[in-house]
């Protein structure tokens, strides 16, 4: 599948999801079973559930809430200090800009880059409802980020750089848009070992951040390439062979699940991946 029609496939599972989640629904049936599909309401889902604690969530309308669609809490695990400008990439429904901009507080700022219609509107009415005056939602693609160089001090995003094509233009980005000194601090699923070409090869698990994970020693060479020092990767949660078998049966695939399950078990894994742009 090439990037363009990827991006296409990427846009419209998820402004599916955004739709349902508008009418009341979780956003999980429009995008699959994959791993970051499942929005928070969907407690048995083993990579979405349990990521934000209930003060956090306290205050923010429930659409934000339902739209969740990550693998992580990146806002808790940045370091976030008061006055500082976030840019979260792939902001979807809005949860991670609209934790980011309480705690950068009235003197900092939290930009969204999305390219979904559907997840920007959604975005802009949780934030117009909970009265956060200081983020800002743009339409864009993380690959070609629409604000000046050296203009962020934080970048952040929740297993969505998994959904790119060009994870390469999307590192260089992010390096262009920070400023020296700046911190790279994502939230993402990250691959150790060798993965069964199937599972490669499976779209709705691409959807569902598995599929295009990059491997633990190919992020890392990627952050270096572009600039990036003090690279860190930090498992947040390792997934077990019967959390394997649970997305592996939900995609869908052609394939004897039983057997393919074992041979993921313990591959995947969310991450929290750390660093620096150098001053």
């Amino acid at each position: 599948m090439v990037a363009s029609d990827l991006r296409d496939l990427v846009k419209q599972k998820y402004g599916e999801a955004a739709r349902r989640v508008a009418g009341g629904e979780s956003g999980c049936g429009a995008i699959g079973a994959g791993a970051c599909c499942c929005g928070a309401a969907e407690r048995r889902d083993p990579i979405t559930s349990g990521l934000y604690a209930r003060h956090e969530t306290s205050g923010l309308p429930e659409e934000a809430v339902l739209a969740s669609q990550g693998c992580g809490n990146p806002t808790a695990l940045a370091g976030l200090a008061e006055g500082e400008t976030v840019l979260d990439l792939g902001s979807g429904g809005g949860i991670d800009v609209l934790l980011a901009a309480r705690r950068v507080g009235p003197k900092g700022k939290v930009y969204g880059i999305d390219m979904t219609d559907e997840m920007l509107a959604l975005a802009r009415e949780s934030q117009r409802r909970a009265g956060i005056e200081n983020a800002e939602f743009l339409k864009g693609e993380i690959e070609k980020i629409p604000l000046p160089d050296a203009s962020v001090d934080v970048i952040i995003s929740n297993c969505v750089i998994n959904l790119s094509a060009d994870k390469r233009r999307v590192i260089s980005e992010a390096f262009r848009v920070l400023r020296p000194g700046g911190r790279f601090a994502v939230s993402d699923i990250v691959v150790r070992g060798p993965v069964p070409a199937a599972v490669r090869r499976s779209v709705e698990l691409w959807m569902g951040c598995v599929a295009g994970a990059l491997e633990e020693s190919e992020y890392r060479a990627l952050l270096a390439r572009e600039g990036f020092q003090a690279i860190d990767v930090e498992p947040t949660r390792v997934y077990s062979v019967d959390d394997a078998r649970g997305f592996l049966e939900g995609a869908g695939l052609n394939v004897d699940v039983a057997a393919l399950a074992p041979l993921v078990d313990g591959k995947f894994m969310s991450a929290f991946v750390r660093a620096v742009k150098p001053v």
